[in-house]
């Protein structure tokens, strides 16, 4: 008996909106429609202005193929939360999936989840953060807004999962890491994709790839390219991303610490059709962040089969087991030199590759879908 095709709701970013949460929530889509009638609705306004620091939140792709995507949800207009909720509670669906990443969101999607929700429906919420990297006023209270009328949740990071249990504890919650971002396209060689970059094909490449915040430590990896053994070892570090904050300090330490055409900065938003060129020309991808819940560019590099190295902090050390798939390291420069040293000269490349090989089959959309279903079941 063929089983009946859930109503599912995502609520979210999506296109024409950029960036890893439009990308996730598109994906994750495409797999609940292999068996669900799926919806996602997104934003005609996400974020006000000033909250938003990049040069543009829309994406210049093609819209993504076979994906209903509506803009209906204003963020910031409590009148339209009240239109948008009543006609999500009209279509009745089964499942209301919604991404929770910023508190700021908090009002608008617990207001259409309060709205929306009839007396069958079933509310997931995917937890990105729970405490936000960046404190703002009214992060707790817009948090706790949000979650209340979720009746399961799924944190991708222990970390996560364990700042959830602060707010709710009883809930049911399931810890599902963040799938592999397979949609980046087949990887290339990588002698072609030096050639697109017109990068040298014998030189070391490190990669550090996406938008640059505070947390995210650049700042600590070009102190960690100024160490005499990266100068020794002639590695040379790609910035692949654009500035989410003043590009001042960064270009100040690129010239106190002489770094020269060592670090290639390559500060614009990377298209979809150029990620590969940037994973594939690398040896090493390096997330050398001050603080972490989880990081989509992890998954990115398991797709490319790309060693990594991380910092010691919040969830990505569930992501990448040290000695494995890469290396695990302090946030502090010379603990990140340490680590991309040991990579070149221990020759890690071939085993580390054939681990990322077997480690990213656990990471799968279906995993998640099924998992999904699974919380709105019970």
């Amino acid at each position: 008996m063929a089983q009946t095709k859930k109503k599912i709701l995502l609520l979210g970013t999506a296109y024409p909106f950029r960036g890893g949460l439009a990308a996730y929530n598109e994906r994750l889509a495409e797999e609940l429609q292999l068996t669900d009638d799926v919806e996602i609705f997104t934003f005609t306004v996400q974020y006000p202005g000033f909250l938003f620091p990049g040069k543009s939140q829309y994406s210049t792709d093609p819209p993504p193929q076979h994906l209903r995507i509506k803009r209906l949800i204003n963020s910031v207009n409590p009148l339209n939360w009240l239109i948008v909720g009543r006609k999500i509670r009209k279509m009745k669906p089964d499942i209301i999936i919604s991404k929770y990443w910023l508190p700021v969101m908090g009002p608008s999607l617990g207001t259409l989840l309060r709205l929306g929700k009839c007396r069958n429906t079933k509310v997931i919420a995917v937890l990105d953060n729970v405490v936000p990297h960046e404190k703002r006023p009214g992060d707790v209270a817009f948090t706790k807004y949000f979650l209340k009328p979720v009746d399961a949740f799924i944190a991708m990071s222990q970390s996560v999962l364990d700042d959830l249990r602060v707010f709710e504890p009883t809930k049911k919650a399931s810890l599902i890491p963040h799938p592999i971002y397979d949609n980046y396209g087949t990887p290339i060689s990588k002698a072609e994709a030096r050639q697109r970059l017109q990068l040298q094909p014998g030189k070391r490449y490190i990669l550090f790839f996406g938008f640059i915040r505070q947390y995210k430590g650049l700042d600590l990896l070009l102190k960690a390219m100024a160490d005499e053994r990266m100068k020794k070892l002639d590695v040379h570090a790609i910035v692949a991303g654009e500035y989410y904050e003043d590009a001042a300090p960064y270009q100040q330490l690129l010239q106190e610490l002489q770094l020269g055409d060592r670090v290639l900065m390559h500060t614009d938003f990377i298209p979809t059709d150029a990620v590969k060129n940037y994973f594939c020309a690398a040896d090493l991808v390096v997330q050398p962040y001050k603080s972490a819940t989880q990081s989509g560019i992890s998954q990115i590099a398991y797709h490319f089969e790309k060693p990594m190295v991380v910092t010691r902090v919040g969830g990505l050390v569930e992501m990448v087991p040290d000695g494995v798939v890469g290396f695990q390291c302090d946030p502090e420069p010379a603990s990140i030199a340490a680590a991309i040293e040991k990579y070149f000269t221990d020759n890690r490349e071939a085993d580390m590759v054939a681990a990322l090989q077997q480690e990213k089959l656990q990471y799968s959309w279906s995993r998640l879908a099924r998992e999904i279903h699974t919380l709105a079941e019970s």
